[in-house]
């Protein structure tokens, strides 16, 4: 049984409270590309947790958590995440944690690389982390990256990266007019932080093979969401690697296999965090009330998110690339006592209302149109069935079915572990 969990919009869907959930029926979860550039947050009986790195099923003591050869790994992050879960008495070990030999190191010089662009770029940044991610993947693709199997190799490591240096410094200091990167501080940083990881290195593709032979069933873990996937988001704002769940097999290391299930995860209302296109945006007063209420704030980076209404575009658009076969509604609490609610239903380009995600430079030009729906009253963080809910929640619940042509079947009313409503 193959599963991916994977964002319809923007990201910070709430992809890591639904893993979190749903875990708890899985042998395996596995990350499948991606580096530390988004957050995951989950909330249980050991506490808040901020998974920047690490799957989510790592707060589940009996799940294999595997970080596959898609990802690209900061390992000081990694060994800081590490540490901060084991002092909250979390096990990591190699025998829940593996880590994929071919995913990418992502070096101390691939983050002062996206810092100093960004700084170049000035008012026409992209709104990068700056963690390194777009000069890592990038870096991959020109072969010229460092791989977690090279640290079991440390003499053809360290010569294949004296390469590497000297073809770095022709940007960080010919180009930038930075400080050069050396190879001595390079290799300390690999040794400090490398060798503490190294006994979670193997062959990912190799071990979910096997348990797949044993008939256990795998999750995939995605980070980020449709629209910030590369070739499907609203590039140029976008992350560097493929967020869609068609990847999930390759970036694992079972390219040869297929999903099973595909369970899109959306917000009740829109959220984007970084620069670019976000049609519905809201602001002001409105928007604020609306981001407090939320917590709507970046997991990995703690900037404040942009907000706005449901997005009927953006969300079927979502919904078809990724090829869900159900939705888990996330943050249905948030909107009670708002009245009436707004949703997206199209946008206007000129004078022609476009119902479907347009591309490029068009949706720059792009202003949102609005309906309403009736809002409901009160706190529904205790229900824990459908018919629990106001008519007018689940009247909500069904528009969003039609609009975005997707069946709910995950509905949460809160953060905590328990806090959800099962429909299917």
């Amino acid at each position: 049984m193959l599963t991916a969990i994977v964002g319809i919009n923007w990201g910070d869907e709430g992809k890591g409270r639904m893993v979190d959930l749903l875990s708890s029926d899985y042998d395996v979860v596995v990350r499948y590309q991606g580096g530390n550039n988004a957050g995951h947050t989950v909330i249980n009986h050991l506490g808040k947790f901020v998974l920047n790195l690490l799957p989510s099923g790592i707060l589940r003591e009996d799940v294999v958590n595997v970080m596959g050869n898609g990802m690209v790994v900061d390992l000081e992050h990694l060994c800081g995440e590490i540490a901060r879960l084991r002092e909250k008495g979390v096990k990591v070990s190699p025998e829940n944690l593996k880590i994929s030999d071919r995913a990418v190191i992502c070096m101390p010089y691939h983050v002062m690389q996206d810092c100093l662009e960004e700084d170049r770029l000035g008012d026409a940044k992209y709104g990068s982390t700056r963690r390194g991610i777009a000069p890592v993947y990038g870096d991959k693709y020109l072969k010229k990256a460092i791989r977690m199997g090279d640290l079991l190799y440390p003499e053809s490591m360290e010569k294949r990266l004296r390469g590497i240096i000297e073809w770095k410094n022709l940007t960080i200091s010919g180009a930038y007019k930075a400080e050069k990167i050396t190879l001595e501080n390079m290799m300390k940083w690999l040794d400090e932080f490398g060798g503490q990881l190294k006994s979670y290195i193997c062959d990912t593709g190799v071990l979910l093979e096997d348990a797949l032979k044993k008939g256990k069933k795998v999750m995939f873990e995605a980070q980020l969401g449709a629209l910030r996937d590369i070739d499907y988001g609203i590039y140029p704002y976008t992350s560097s690697s493929s967020t869609i769940a068609a990847y999930a097999p390759i970036g694992a290391g079972i390219a040869g296999h297929k999903l099973d299930n595909t369970i899109g995860i959306m917000k009740a209302y829109s959220t984007c965090v970084g620069e670019g296109p976000f049609v519905a945006e809201m602001f002001g007063d409105e928007a604020e009330t609306l981001r407090k209420a939320g917590g709507e704030y970046g997991a990995a980076t703690g900037r404040p998110r942009r907000v706005g209404p449901f997005d009927v575009v953006a969300s079927k658009y979502g919904v078809r690339v990724q090829g869900a076969d159900s939705i888990a509604l996330t943050k249905l609490d948030i909107l009670s006592d708002i009245n009436p609610i707004k949703v997206c239903t199209g946008y206007k380009i000129g004078t022609e209302i476009v119902k479907e995600f347009p591309f490029g430079d068009l949706i720059n030009d792009a202003e949102p149109v609005f309906e309403e729906l009736p809002g409901w009253t009160g706190d529904i963080s205790s229900c824990r069935k459908l018919e629990d809910l106001p008519k007018e929640a689940i009247d909500y619940i069904r528009y969003i079915e039609k609009a975005v042509d997707c069946t709910v079947s995950y509905v949460s009313v809160g953060a905590d572990r328990e806090q959800y409503i099962k429909l299917i």
